[in-house]
C-alpha cells in the first residue's frame, strides 16, 4: 500500500510539473529575419525603431528617464542620454526582464562630468518592465534607461546584437 501511495504522489507531482512547464514560454525568443543594423530612439515622440539599413523592422513606444528632457550629464539626473552609442552588452538576468546595455558614458561624457566634478553615471539599458512587486511609477520612470514592455523586450533582445549602433535623438 505504501509503495502505491509513493508512486501516486510522484505521478501527481510529475504531472503537475509538466503542466506548469507547458504553460511557461521562454523569454529567449528566436529571430531569423533581416539583421538590425541600427536602433533609433526619438525621445520627444517616445518611440524606438529597429532598422535594417533604412527600412523600419519594428517600432515601439518607450518610457524614458524620470527627467527626460536634455542629454544625460551626471549620475542621478534622471535623463536619458542623447547621441550615438552602441549596444555593448546583454543581460539575461536583468532586474528588468532582460536588458541590452548602451555604451554611455563615452569619452566626451566622462570628460564633461569630470570637468564639473561629478560622476557621469552609467548602467544605461534598453529593458523591459520591473519585476513583480516593483512599481513603475508612471511614464518616464527609469533612472535614464529606455523601457518597453516585457513581451516587446523579448523580441528586441532576440533581434539586436552587441555592436549595433543606437542613435538617441531629443
Amino acid at each position: 500500500m505504501r509503495t502505491v501511495t509513493i508512486f501516486t504522489r510522484r505521478a501527481v507531482l510529475a504531472g503537475a510539473a509538466a503542466f506548469a512547464l507547458a504553460g511557461c514560454s521562454t523569454k529567449f525568443k528566436r529571430y531569423n529575419g533581416p539583421e538590425v543594423t541600427r536602433v533609433v530612439v526619438n525621445k520627444g515622440e517616445r518611440k524606438m525603431y529597429l532598422l535594417h539599413h533604412d527600412k523600419v523592422l519594428r517600432a515601439y513606444r518607450v518610457d524614458l528617464g524620470f527627467a527626460p528632457d536634455g542629454h544625460k550629464q551626471f549620475e542621478g539626473d534622471g535623463r536619458t542620454p542623447e547621441g550615438r552609442y552602441f549596444i555593448d552588452r546583454r543581460n539575461p538576468r536583468s532586474n528588468f526582464h532582460l536588458s541590452l546595455g548602451i555604451s554611455y558614458p563615452n569619452d566626451r561624457d566622462r570628460a564633461f562630468a569630470e570637468a564639473q566634478g561629478k560622476p557621469p553615471g552609467g548602467d544605461i539599458f534598453i529593458h523591459g518592465g520591473p519585476r513583480r512587486g516593483k512599481d513603475r511609477g508612471g511614464p518616464d520612470w527609469t533612472a535614464g534607461c529606455i523601457s518597453i514592455n516585457n513581451k516587446q523586450m523579448e523580441k528586441v533582445y532576440s533581434m539586436v546584437r552587441e555592436g549595433t549602433p543606437i542613435d538617441i535623438h531629443p
